[in-house]
């Protein structure tokens, strides 16, 4: 293999790289951002069709905690997805929760919001970028060298 080919296929693996670098990063910021739209989106439908009941909180994780809450119609929800903003709860608690009377199953702990999504996509944004700015520089400056 010549010289010329040994560089051309270098360079051609660094813009590779620098492209994939970029990709990953704005498709992990712009996932980050449809959460947050998301979960503003949920709000808007619980608050427009806002029921209030107290529940109990079935199991509890980081991420994901189950509820089960009684309507005024007399049925029993346990949301299958878990319950919106599910921080600090332990399984057993008694909590006040806000759903939607037209989906039921769509309901989050009363008095949190979308805001507390904020911080933690910010993050992940904040960490993504500060990971790939260092890993582009280093790639523009290996093709420069090149």
């Amino acid at each position: 293999m010549s010289e010329t080919s040994q560089s051309l296929g270098r360079t051609t693996r660094l813009r590779r790289a620098r492209r994939a670098v970029l990709i990953v990063a704005t498709a992990i910021s712009v996932l980050m951002v449809l959460l947050v739209l998301a979960a503003w989106r949920n709000d808007l439908e619980i608050s427009h069709n806002r029921g209030v009941t107290s529940g109990e909180v079935i199991s509890a994780g980081r991420l994901r905690s189950a509820v089960s809450y009684v309507t005024p119609d007399g049925v029993t929800h346990n949301p299958k997805v878990g319950i919106l903003y599910p921080t600090n709860l332990t399984a057993g608690m008694r909590i006040n929760v806000e759903y939607s009377t037209n989906d039921p199953d769509l309901v989050r702990v009363a008095g949190r919001d979308a805001s507390v999504a904020v911080v933690p996509a910010a993050s992940v944004i904040v960490v993504v970028w500060a990971i790939a700015l260092p890993l582009l520089v280093l790639i523009r400056r290996k093709q420069r060298q090149g």
